[in-house]
């Protein structure tokens, strides 16, 4: 694990009023998909949890808040670690997104874990609130990611720890990787993103998001890189069927075609995948960034 000093960083990462407002769009309509596939989801990235409870030292009997949450995952891994004795609260910024979260824990029986509809940057909890903050893959779609990892350290207690995951480079992550040259295939190359946009690979570039951290007043922070495999038994059909609903990218791209352009493109896509697929089961390595600091 790799210190980081306390400097600050020079990105802009503020958003415009469209910016934001595609985002949310995005996961308002992204909400049904996540929920109709959040079993898979919660096998697929449990590494990443597990990382993230190891990293925040969660423990039984600890509170803990869960920001940008999506359909209850990693509150409902969460849950089980605190114990009746602990307590979850699972926060999204769409309503939609909220409502999955609840039907999910409604159908786990799991009662310990509380829910929230708001965002990173404006938390309705006290000061020093939780033993631990955790956000799993959502800090790279914040419109401003310092505000918002100033304002869960706010409701960190003192010497709590807050701990995030994201994906590293594309270029290592051929769940990622693959798709999007599928789709430049059918599509034409992508126009380069804006790095400060919304993104999964916003904070790609190893301490870029520990700077901010650091930024908003965490200590001792931290990046790792963890190494893991994707994996759930699911069919190379299967997995083209999750990716191709859960992002809303590819869904725009996908309204566009007749549905023999799409038959062939989701063809093309479940060829360039199979490598990792044997007897119904999938396994693709990945790569993401753990950053974790310390509330002083």
């Amino acid at each position: 694990m790799k210190a980081i000093s306390n400097v600050k960083s020079d990105l802009d990462v503020g958003l415009n009023d469209s910016q934001t407002d595609k985002v949310l769009r995005e996961w308002r309509e992204s909400a049904f998909y996540w929920q109709k596939h959040a079993d898979t989801i919660r096998t697929m990235f449990g590494p990443i949890t597990e990382a993230l409870i190891k990293d925040s030292d969660i423990t039984e009997g600890d509170a803990v808040l869960d920001v940008a949450g999506g359909a209850c995952e990693p509150s409902l891994t969460i849950a089980e670690t605190v114990g009746p004795t602990g307590s979850v609260i699972c926060t999204d910024v769409t309503a939609e997104m909220v409502a999955a979260a609840q039907s999910e824990a409604q159908r786990h029986g799991v009662a310990n874990i509380a829910f929230r509809q708001c965002a990173a940057d404006s938390l309705p909890f006290e000061n020093d609130s939780f033993d631990a903050v955790v956000c799993r893959l959502g800090v790279m779609f914040f419109p401003d990611p310092l505000a918002g990892l100033r304002e869960m350290l706010r409701v960190t207690k003192r010497e709590g720890v807050l701990s995030l995951a994201v994906w590293d480079k594309g270029e290592l992550n051929p769940f990622s990787y693959l798709i999007t040259d599928v789709l430049a295939r059918h599509f034409g190359a992508a126009t380069p993103a804006d790095p400060n946009a919304p993104g999964a690979f916003r904070f790609a570039e190893h301490g870029s998001l520990a700077r901010i951290l650091a930024e908003a007043g965490a200590v001792d922070v931290r990046e790792h890189v963890l190494k893991f495999q994707i994996a759930a038994p699911i069919s190379s059909e299967q997995f083209w069927e999750l990716r191709s609903e859960t992002s809303g990218t590819l869904r725009e791209k996908l309204a566009t075609l007749s549905p023999v352009q799409a038959d062939l493109l989701a063809q093309d896509a479940q060829r360039a995948v199979r490598r990792y697929f044997s007897n119904n089961q999938m396994s693709i390595p990945a790569q993401m960034i753990i950053v974790t600091g310390r509330k002083p």
